[in-house]
């Protein structure tokens, strides 16, 4: 073999483990890449899975949310109702207290001795009369009491 045979089989031999290596080099490039990309993906799963829990906790929290203003809304609606019925009832109390004057206007005008009894004998006009009063046998017993 003479040395310029040499010369090429140790050229191809280089230019041989040149290209070898650089296939090692771009094979372990490509490994570690997918690797790489292997942990991103688990990373972003992970982080899916928070941001998912995050999202369901903010849809409960909007639907708690919901509630309790529907729940205001039945509260202030019921409210407004009981003070439309306290006025209503108010103003009934007013003109039955009108009616009850008119009343014992209408009696002092037929009865004028009535209107002349001292304060305090006079009927209160806001308070409700007592059925007794007026009972025959309540004046009877009243009066079998009193003679002693």
């Amino acid at each position: 073999m003479n040395s310029s045979a040499i010369w090429i089989v140790v050229a191809a031999a280089a230019v041989l483990l040149i290209l070898v290596a650089l296939v090692a080099v771009g094979s372990m490039r490509r490994r570690r890449r997918q690797r790489q990309a292997e942990q991103i993906r688990e990373q972003a799963k992970v982080a899916q899975a928070q941001v998912e829990r995050r999202e369901a906790l903010a849809q409960e929290t909007a639907a708690k949310a919901r509630a309790a203003q529907a729940e205001a809304e039945v509260k202030a609606a019921e409210a407004a109702r009981l003070q439309e019925r306290a006025a209503q009832h108010q103003g009934e109390v007013a003109a039955s207290r009108e009616q009850l004057q008119e009343q014992f206007k209408r009696a002092d005008e037929l009865h004028p001795e009535a209107a002349a009894k001292p304060a305090g004998e006079h009927d209160d006009p806001n308070a409700v009369p007592s059925p007794e009063l007026h009972e025959p046998t309540t004046e009877a017993v009243r009066h079998e009491t009193y003679r002693g």
